[in-house]
């Protein structure tokens, strides 16, 4: 088998070797710069979603407070304080509180006093969030943290 050259005396298997090598140099470049770009981030995190609200004897017992802001629902029995999401679960309509639990004005989903679903179609309940103290004793919630139902902060 006979290496012709063409008129800029180059061969074809010197041609597709150089081509092949090329190519290969090339993906090799691209994937370094990618690798060096792989610790940063691409995505920043949103602001903290942690409330700070204060001394818990502004809270009396039996003190029911929307923080329309936040779309949170503080509550403070004589068990504790828990927080309830304002957020619907359905398609994110804020719920609003009526004498039987929470209803959403949006698709009709209705909730119980505790969040769970009475009437759909939302799929879940409102999702109940940590309720914490500051540490100068403060009681701050957690809107990023979900915790079981039932569960209180006991002041």
């Amino acid at each position: 088998m006979s290496d012709k050259k063409n008129e800029n005396g180059i061969s074809r298997r010197e041609f597709l070797t150089k081509g092949a090598l090329g190519s290969f140099l090339v993906a090799m470049g691209g994937a370094t710069v990618g690798g060096f770009a792989l610790p940063k981030p691409t995505v920043s995190p949103g602001p903290s979603r942690r409330y700070k609200l204060g001394d818990p004897g502004k809270f009396p017992v039996g003190t029911a407070m929307k923080m329309d802001k936040e779309n949170i629902f503080l509550f403070r029995d004589v068990e504790g304080f828990y927080a309830i999401t304002a957020v619907c679960t359905h398609l994110g309509c804020i719920v609003v509180r009526v004498d039987d639990g929470f209803a959403c004005p949006c698709h009709g989903s209705r909730f119980a006093p505790d969040g769970h679903v009475v009437e759909g179609p939302a799929p879940r309940g409102l999702l109940w969030l940590e309720v914490s103290r500051t540490p100068d004793g403060g009681v701050m919630v957690d809107a990023d943290v979900e915790v079981d139902l039932g569960t209180k902060l006991v002041v």
